[in-house]
């Protein structure tokens, strides 16, 4: 044979084992396609394809015939199915029982079962599981006596750019916003046990085969590379979930690019229809006294300075008793009635900020206090006011209880 013969057939083998490699791609992905060279963009299609498979695994040798896959396949448009169908039938997904003119009787492929199976679980935890799974599958092949120092290196090398891929995948997450991240954080599920399983199988290669040590060192390298990346992306999760550790909240960049986004009216309507809690209960300024002395401290107490020499008449007869403060909120409330029985909050807090929360704290205690005859009664809704102030607006009355 002349060496153009033998450069001819080596080529023609290339092709045949090419072909066959495209030939398990087509089938496996054959769900997922949209036509011959397209990916689908509507979940439904993938759902039709999932429809027939389940159908002709449930149909046995025999196959359906296309009257019994148009019927399994009922609920979607007559177009929507003769699609998936071409499609299917053109990547070898499903195909004629026998090779022969007017073929009506069809079958499923395995190769697009598993493939679909393999899809939904990378849908799941972003290819956790898979990894675990290929770990395994190579220390069974590395504790096979039949197995080649090739195939060692082979499935060494695929691991490797399989974790150093995944190690620049979570550093991207993990100086990217904290959304995504969030949203891909079932890939730093089990990190641990991936490491400690990539570690084992690092060593069982090395100690069987000493002559992969560079294959080895590439393998480790990697295997170290994803342990750093994933656990600096945990500790950024873990920081965005703050002392709660609870992911389901909101982190705190959401809130201030909403805040630095969003309109003034949007800004304002944040709390329409927000329902404040009820003012606290009245105490005695001695018991609030009481129970700051006895709580318990952080730290020890601060030692009291050295009291003077000058005897200390202690506090006048007036400091902090109740009868003052009661006769100053009085004092306060007819101020604000100025003879009336009963006024509008809003009247009543009708200047700046800063002087109106003062005086709604002071109303408050009016209501509050067991001696005085006056009350605060609020009604439901909350009017919101942008160009106002205050901004948010509860419709209230302050009023007398004695009359």
């Amino acid at each position: 044979m002349s060496p153009t013969s033998e450069n001819a057939a080596a080529s023609l083998d290339d092709v045949l084992v090419g072909e066959a490699v495209l030939g398990v791609y087509r089938q496996m992905f054959a769900a997922l396609a949209r036509d011959s060279g397209a990916v689908v963009d509507d979940p439904e299609l993938v759902d039709v394809a999932e429809t027939l498979l389940a159908a002709f695994a449930d149909a046995g040798e025999d196959g359906l015939s296309r009257e019994q896959m148009r019927y399994v396949c009922r609920r979607y448009p007559p177009e929507v199915f003769e699609n998936r169908l071409r499609v299917l039938k053109g990547l070898g997904a499903v195909r004629e029982v026998f090779p022969k003119p007017n073929q009506l009787r069809y079958r499923a492929s395995f190769t697009s079962v598993v493939g679909l199976m393999f899809v939904r679980r990378m849908m799941l935890d972003g290819g956790q599981s898979e990894m675990h799974r290929l770990l395994a599958l190579e220390q069974l092949n590395v504790a096979d006596p039949r197995m080649t120092p090739e195939q060692a290196r082979d499935g060494a090398d695929g691991l490797s750019r399989a974790f150093r891929l995944w190690s620049v995948e979570l550093v991207t997450l993990t100086n990217g916003t904290i959304e995504e991240l969030r949203e891909q954080a079932p890939k730093l599920w089990g990190t641990e046990e991936i490491l400690l399983r990539a570690e084992r199988l690092h060593g069982a290669i090395l100690r069987r085969w000493p002559q992969l040590d560079r294959t080895c060192t590439d393998l480790r390298a990697a295997i170290y590379a994803y342990g750093d990346a994933s656990r600096r992306a945990a500790a950024r999760l873990s920081d965005s979930a703050g002392t709660t550790r609870n992911l389901t909240l909101l982190p705190p960049e959401t809130w201030r690019t909403f805040t630095r986004t969003a309109s003034r009216e949007d800004l304002a309507a944040v709390l329409d229809g927000f329902v404040f809690d009820a003012a606290a209960p009245w105490h005695e300024p001695s018991a609030v006294v009481t129970a700051v002395e006895d709580g318990p401290r952080a730290t020890p107490p601060r030692p009291a300075p050295p009291r003077p020499s000058v005897p200390d008449p202690g506090l006048s007869g007036d400091a902090g008793s109740d009868v003052t403060a009661m006769e100053r909120l009085r004092g306060i409330a007819e101020q604000i009635f100025r003879g009336r029985e009963r006024i509008a909050v809003e009247d009543a807090l009708a200047q700046d900020w800063t002087t109106a929360r003062r005086v709604l704290a002071d109303l408050s205690s009016a209501h509050l206090h067991p001696e005085l005859p006056y009350r605060l009664i609020w009604s439901d809704g909350l009017t919101v006011r942008p160009q106002g102030s205050p901004t948010w607006v509860s419709p209230g009355w302050f009023e007398r209880t004695d009359r």
